[in-house]
């Protein structure tokens, strides 16, 4: 088969069609440069080229979609500490009342804006796809509370659903800036959809309804939508129901596993890689590693990724080893 260009393998993929090899890519916190958006650019384009991924998940901090409504985070800006929240922006529940709508270029938004321009400036016209990190509503409002945040939802449920419609007016309009900006697509992150936080019926209230009207606004217009299910005990099959052409979990150590899901899903699995295990795995256990995902999903509508962000201590001779390894897939 004739080598395929990075584009052509991921739609390739995506379609659950023959491709050359797996699409590959990894990713994980690069916080000594995540608040500089011409740095982080540059550095997510050198682990690119190092590990020669397939595409670009773009690594805005974790906590950045909650900033610009009052959430205060501490920045360490080392290799080794990612940012944390410092302090909840919501303390009451009638704050809720306080969250309003913001221009997707505000703040820290604007600057996961800024890091899709200067990827889209420093490729040059290389075909390198990248796509954008957002999260939930009520993720988003999860990383405002904490855990707070479901009590206020059985509560003062009047509050919080109007703040998630703030949250999620800010979000579409961050979409529709990042498409402007050349973005293959979307990283769609949940964090709340699984039995330790909601039963099905609040997640169809309170998650469902809001992710839909984001993914809506982009389902469309990209081709290379995925949704992260994060988390145990997750709803696997509502968000793997949802309009997306991409579905990324902890496979290795949630359920459903790549095989199991292979039964409740047909659409382009990302995973393989056990991000947690990864760190510390021998090289020579990686090769079988991957070829177990792979006779798992099957050759054809899977990428070769972590299930979640990499460890920060993973050696850079065990993503090489991983990156080989799909070659003899």
């Amino acid at each position: 088969m004739e080598i395929m260009t990075k584009k052509e393998r991921i739609i390739a993929a995506i379609q659950k069609k023959d491709v050359d090899r797996p699409p590959f890519s990894i990713w994980y916190h690069v916080p000594h440069v995540d608040q500089d958006p011409v740095q982080l650019a540059e550095t997510q384009i050198q682990i690119a080229h190092n590990y020669d991924m397939d595409f670009i998940k773009m690594m805005p901090y974790g906590n950045y979609s909650a900033h610009d409504f009052g959430l205060s985070c501490t920045f360490y800006c080392t290799t080794t500490q990612p940012a944390m929240e410092r302090k909840f922006a919501i303390a009451d529940a009638k704050e809720w009342k306080e969250i309003e709508p913001l221009p997707g270029c505000f703040g820290a938004h604007g600057k996961q804006i800024l890091l899709a321009r200067q990827l889209q400036k420093q490729l040059k016209g290389e075909e390198l796809p990248y796509v954008q990190t957002i999260f939930s509503p009520l993720t988003t409002a999860k990383k405002l509370a904490g855990a707070r945040v479901f009590e206020d939802m059985r509560t003062h449920p009047e509050y919080l659903h109007q703040a998630l419609k703030a949250i999620t007016e800010t979000t579409i309009d961050f979409v529709k800036a990042n498409i402007e900006a050349g973005v293959a697509g979307f990283f769609f992150a949940t964090q709340c959809a699984n039995t330790e936080w909601v039963t099905e019926a609040e997640y169809d209230a309170f998650g469902a309804a809001y992710d839909l009207q984001v993914i809506d606004a982009y389902k469309d217009l990209t081709y290379f939508n995925i949704a992260h299910i994060h988390g145990d005990n997750t709803m696997f099959q509502k968000v793997a129901d949802y309009p997306v052409n991409c579905l990324n979990w902890h496979d290795r150590w949630v359920s459903p596993s790549m095989a199991e899901a292979r039964k409740l899903s047909d659409k382009c699995f990302l995973g393989g890689l056990n991000e947690k295990w990864l760190s510390t795995a021998k090289t020579e256990e990686i090769h079988t590693h991957v070829r177990e995902a792979a006779q798992a999903a099957g050759r054809t509508g899977l990428m070769i990724t972590p299930g979640c962000v990499a460890e920060l201590d993973t050696p850079e001779v065990n993503f090489y080893a991983a990156r080989i390894a799909v070659n003899n897939l």
